[in-house]
């Protein structure tokens, strides 16, 4: 219990460092911001929050790295995200366990190319082509406490290229997970993107800030339907995360714009914009159905006169013997919608090892938690 009382203190500390020291806000003003782009197809469809879901994906594991852990053993995931404006984003994420140190280990890269732009200067005049991308690598570990806790930590390095500037940032992710495997009941607290700026696109300006986040996710799995019903907090740090929306503006006697509506507290809009909700449905074993709403999403990403779908996200789920193939599709907007495809592989059914290499514990088979 001291041990699990200094790691919780420690996120805490951690957490509170993040947000003090960057004063963090929503909405452009971070650097790195392709940082909290949702990594895999099946975070895709799950609203792009998932730091309590229990499913034994490892391309959920990066939302919480506690989440790491023996049943996501040689599992290798690799997913492409068909995002707006011919963005490609690739992510490759790993976990292995070592038993030895009752540690299961998890590595990643995620990278995103905006492809190639036509460079002009102050007049107009064509000065080639350009290009923009970003990448972070990341290493995790993760451990058990006792028989429902785990703990975990993601060390992190970004990298942004933009035109003839490029920035560095070396961040830490921290987590803490409970799991009820009787009551089927999943609780996750997440710290993230919590670092510092190693290098700054203009050397002459302050650091820029980094989207650090907390959210706390619960998922509660029925006892006799296959459903798992979820619910994430996120942007903790911070209760009122609404903006100056000219849309709130009423008009006076004169017919004029007034100042912001001060009649109303908007404690219901504050309150279910930190919030996602969802669910996903597991038939026969084999086939697995996602939904999720984002209520931040929906506020800041639809218009009055057209809301659309916007902050809804949808996927499905395939589960085979040796793979898995997952499909998000995300609305962001009322444009349309961005889809996301991933691939997991379990190595250890595909590439079996000989007895030489017992000590490797490559073919083990553990449970999911």
């Amino acid at each position: 219990m001291r041990l699990f009382k200094q790691l919780l203190w420690g996120a805490v500390v951690f957490t509170s460092l993040g947000n003090i020291g960057y004063a963090q806000v929503l909405g452009g003003k971070n650097a790195m911001e392709f940082l909290n782009v949702a990594n895999s197809a099946h975070v895709t469809a799950l609203g792009g929050l998932a730091p309590a879901m229990p499913t034994q994906d490892v391309s959920l594991a990066w939302q919480n790295p506690s989440m790491y852990r023996p049943g996501l053993h040689n599992q290798l995931s690799f997913n492409y995200n068909m995002y707006y404006a011919d963005i490609k984003a690739l992510n490759l994420q790993y976990a292995y366990h070592v038993p030895k140190w009752n540690t299961t280990f998890g590595g990643g890269v995620q990278s995103m190319n905006y492809g190639k732009f036509q460079a002009a200067d102050i007049y107009g005049n064509s000065m080639g082509e350009v290009r923009a991308n970003d990448m972070v690598v990341n290493l995790s570990a993760s451990r058990s406490y006792g028989e429902h806790w785990r703990y975990g930590a993601t060390l992190k390095y970004a990298h942004s290229v933009l035109a003839d500037r490029s920035a560095g940032a070396l961040l830490a992710d921290v987590g803490v997970t409970y799991m009820d495997t009787v009551n089927k009941i999943t609780f996750g607290i997440a710290g993230r993107n919590m670092g510092v700026m190693t290098k700054r696109y203009n050397p002459d300006n302050q650091a820029e800030p980094l989207p650090f986040d907390l959210n706390i996710g619960f998922t509660k799995e029925l006892q006799n339907l296959p459903l798992k019903i979820f619910i994430v907090a996120h942007h903790l740090y911070k209760w009122d995360i609404r903006y100056n929306n000219p849309a709130d503006k009423k008009k006076n006697f004169f017919d004029n714009d007034s100042a912001l509506t001060d009649d109303k507290s908007h404690f219901a809009d504050k309150l279910f914009r930190h919030l996602n909700l969802g669910a996903e449905l597991t038939l026969g074993k084999r086939l697995g159905i996602m939904v999720a709403y984002s209520h931040l999403r929906r506020s800041e990403l639809s218009t009055l006169e057209m809301k659309g779908m916007a902050g809804f996200s949808f996927g499905g789920s395939l589960y085979l013997n040796k793979l898995q193939v997952h499909y998000g599709r995300s609305v962001l907007a009322t444009a349309g919608a961005y889809n996301e495809l991933g691939i997991n592989i379990s190595l250890d059914k595909f590439f079996k090892v000989g007895s030489k290499t017992e000590s490797w514990h490559w073919n083990n088979n553990y449970s999911n938690w």
